[in-house]
């Protein structure tokens, strides 16, 4: 799925998301985003692995490439989304990807332990539609147009 809103190249977006509506509004709300970006879905903890670490079906760079932000739901099947989350922020070649955590969960438990596991953002997700929408936009742009990354292409900071 790819934006064409602004002129600077792509970013990809890795969303790692069971619930297939959430996934779905999250992605819609990408597509719509005032920055471009390329978004890559994978359903599960062990699945978002795989494609970070590129393994099985994800060791092709040329079909996984490197995310330049990563959005990662908590309650995941297979591998917790907190377990995720360490492992990306414990690995050399990825501790500088920012990764938010896009959530139903208001658990302090949870914000605390992402926050030690260095996440770059904790946000729930809300309930109303348009509030839904409004955050997903401005998270975007702030993380995709705004913010440096080390090491990654810097993007231009012009709005449309």
């Amino acid at each position: 799925m790819k934006n064409n809103k602004m002129d600077e190249a792509q970013r990809v977006v890795l969303l790692i998301e069971d619930n297939l509506d959430h996934a779905e509004l999250i992605m819609r709300s990408l597509q719509d985003n005032r920055v471009r970006s390329e978004i890559y879905h994978v359903p599960d903890g062990e699945a978002a692995l795989d494609y970070v670490f590129r393994r099985g079906e994800y060791a092709d760079p040329e079909k996984t490439p490197r995310p330049y932000l990563i959005l990662l739901d908590l309650r995941l099947p297979r591998i917790d989304g907190l377990e995720v989350l360490r492992e990306i922020k414990g690995a050399n070649e990825l501790r500088h990807v920012p990764v938010v955590i896009l959530t139903t969960s208001e658990a302090q438990t949870d914000m605390v332990r992402a926050y030690d596991y260095h996440t770059n953002s904790y946000l729930v997700k809300p309930v109303d539609f348009e509030k839904f929408n409004q955050m997903v936009d401005d998270l975007c742009y702030y993380w995709l147009a705004w913010n440096r990354n080390p090491g990654s292409t810097q993007p231009t900071n012009k709005r449309t």
